[in-house]
């Protein structure tokens, strides 16, 4: 991993630390006031550590983790943001993906779209289909 990856895994770490710390605050102080808002601050947390995890890893497994992780990643920045924009009064408080990431930004919303094109890019090599990656057996024809 060199170049664009280990940046791609620094800014994930970047945002699961401040994801997190930011939902353990909001939950510890504030939980009442908006705790729909903060449950998905600590779920976006919970996504940007396995994200952060599984891009640091390598094998065809992590890799799937990795992809699954993004694109939940993907759909709860599009999905929260499009709620929280058309109907601001049930975020009464910003979550991480309010607004499409606006308070970082827009960073996650664009952050899983590179990702992703990082990992198609990258992606685990296959045996073509049908075919086993082990060898034969002595006598088998």
């Amino acid at each position: 991993m060199a170049g664009p990856g280990r940046l791609l895994i620094a800014v994930y770490g970047v945002f699961a630390l401040s994801s997190s710390a930011r939902a353990l605050y909001q939950i510890l102080t504030k939980f009442e006031q908006a705790p729909i808002a903060y449950l998905l601050s600590a779920f976006a947390a919970l996504v940007y550590v396995l994200a952060t995890v599984s891009l640091a890893r390598a094998g065809a497994a992590w890799y799937r983790i990795s992809v699954a992780a993004l694109c939940v990643e993907l759909a709860g920045v599009v999905l929260v943001g499009l709620f929280s924009v058309l109907d601001p009064l049930a975020f009464p408080h910003d979550t991480v993906w309010s607004g499409f990431g606006r308070g970082y930004a827009y960073v996650p919303l664009l952050l899983p779209l590179l990702g992703l094109v990082w990992l198609y890019r990258h992606r685990p090599a296959l045996s073509p289909a049908g075919q086993s990656n082990r060898t034969p057996s002595p006598g088998a024809p």
